[in-house]
């Protein structure tokens, strides 16, 4: 198995309010990816993401693992919340359940929480569009874009993003097939219609792992002209 170069790096976002270091799985190291992430409950930026909340979703092949280690965080699982603690043990998202998770200090006012550290960490699954260290390290610094430097959010980048991470943004659960009309908005909206009109998915200026990232665009003939290996910015 070839050695991950992701491995033992740390990914800062929101001017150090979130980092998430790279780390073999201590009791599953066949996962896909296994993250040790710390969330400073008051860091401005923290509590500014937890009150806007990150957008549900749902993962159509790949199980989801987290697991709390210190401190509290909130998940939100087909519209029911929960606040887990290290005594919960691990949590499991499974295909198709939207879900989404975040800080569980919304407001700066509850002092004495302070840290939240986990494990974040995902089943490997053969499919190239999966939730992996690619997919994260772009988005981190996509939501670095909207949240410290201000930037309008883009419902197509973000679609493109969470396609080629195997994710798919959420509709209300009432209309029927949510989910298969949700997958199908991603693959048309964020792979076709975002490749001809010049969206991409990963950024060589955000990529660690820029061989594996062209790998995963040219899986896409929408996507395939962004693959230029020969970029360095």
């Amino acid at each position: 198995m070839a050695q991950d170069p992701y491995l033992g790096r740390v990914i800062t976002a929101f001017e150090g309010g979130i980092t998430t270091r790279v780390i073999t799985h201590p009791s599953h190291p066949d996962r896909v990816f296994a993250y040790e992430v710390t969330f400073l409950l008051q860091h401005p930026r923290v509590i500014a993401v937890a009150s806007q909340k990150p957008p549900l979703h749902f993962h159509p092949h790949q199980e989801e693992y987290l697991q709390v280690l210190e401190g509290h965080l909130a998940i939100e699982i087909e519209g029911k919340e929960r606040i887990l603690t290290p005594e919960d043990g691990e949590v499991t998202f499974r295909p198709w359940t939207n879900h989404r998770l975040y800080s569980p200090v919304s407001n700066g006012k509850q002092d004495d929480l302070k840290v939240t550290r986990f494990l974040l960490s995902a089943e490997s699954t053969p499919e190239l569009f999966r939730l992996d260290t690619v997919f994260f390290e772009n988005w981190y610094a996509y939501q670095d874009q909207v949240v410290v430097k201000g930037e309008k959010i883009d419902l197509i980048q973000v679609m493109s993003m969470f396609d080629a991470g195997g994710s798919y943004l959420s509709l209300p659960r009432w209309i029927p097939f949510s989910r298969t009309i949700a997958r199908a908005l991603g693959i048309v909206v964020g792979r076709w219609i975002g490749g001809i009109l010049g969206y991409q998915p990963f950024h060589r200026k955000w990529t660690t792992d820029w061989e594996f990232a062209c790998r995963k665009m040219e899986m896409s003939v929408f996507q395939r002209r962004f693959a230029d290996r020969s970029k360095t910015e």
